[in-house]
């Protein structure tokens, strides 16, 4: 079965005239990994947010694990809360997504808010800073450290809560070439028959090495197109770069 499912789902913004998507209809299963690619404004940021349940559809209908998400169920706080524990969403810009007072507070913010208890907190605060090679930087406040220092945070403390579901918006965007390759390697670590992964990438070499699958859009905010991806591992993806 399709852990996700879109069956001609539109948005349009409040007070725009035009639409941001349009009869967008696709699954996708878990242990799959899905590039969604297209020009700047085709609507992949706001295909994310509804993928991560921060908009709805105004029409058409998405399924999570075989139920529909709507706004009436998430404004359940129980209901919206398993949603995000279970789909761990990378913003673009990742200024947009830090607020905590340091690295470590944000690492461990999600955990605290499932209500785990105080040493697990720790325990994995402490794995996850470690893996992500932030213990050095964890008492500096979000806002004072590199871009990619930021964007490994932000991965961080999404994967702390082990989501089976990772949406990544331009997760190479704002990087530079060495912390790129890093991201493509660790990326490529993280696919498993367990975990669907769902990200924009501009740039078709580095998303030809991670994908498994392509969703194309176009200006028109539409799927033209979906394709399987020739797979290449990110060594390949280094060497013809």
């Amino acid at each position: 079965m399709a852990l996700i499912e879109m069956n001609h789902v539109g948005f349009r913004y409040p007070n725009e005239n035009t639409d941001s998507l349009t009869s967008i209809t696709f699954s996708m299963e878990k242990g799959s990994c899905w590039c969604v690619s297209g020009p700047n404004g085709c609507g992949k940021t706001t295909l994310f947010r509804i993928l991560s349940g921060l908009d709805f559809p105004t029409s058409g209908t998405w399924s999570f694990d075989g139920e529909e998400i709507t706004a009436a169920k998430m404004k359940n706080d129980e209901f919206a809360w398993n949603l995000h524990r279970r789909i761990g969403y990378l913003f673009q810009d990742s200024d947009s997504q830090l607020f905590c007072s340091s690295v470590e507070e944000e690492v461990a913010f999600g955990l605290e808010q499932a209500g785990l208890a105080e040493a697990e907190v720790r325990a994995k605060t402490e794995q996850y800073l470690a893996m992500f090679n932030l213990t050095s930087i964890r008492k500096k406040a979000p806002f004072n450290i590199s871009g990619g220092e930021k964007k490994r945070c932000a991965l961080a403390a999404i994967l702390a809560m082990e989501p089976e579901v990772l949406i990544l918006d331009e997760p190479y965007n704002n990087l530079d070439e060495d912390m790129q390759k890093w991201l493509l390697h660790f990326l490529e670590s993280l696919k498993s028959p367990e975990r669907l992964i769902v990200f924009a990438d501009h740039h078709h070499s580095s998303a030809s090495a991670l994908a498994d699958h392509f969703l194309y859009m176009d200006k028109t905010h539409r799927i033209v197109r979906t394709a399987e991806a020739e797979q290449k591992t990110g060594a390949e993806y280094e060497r013809r770069e």
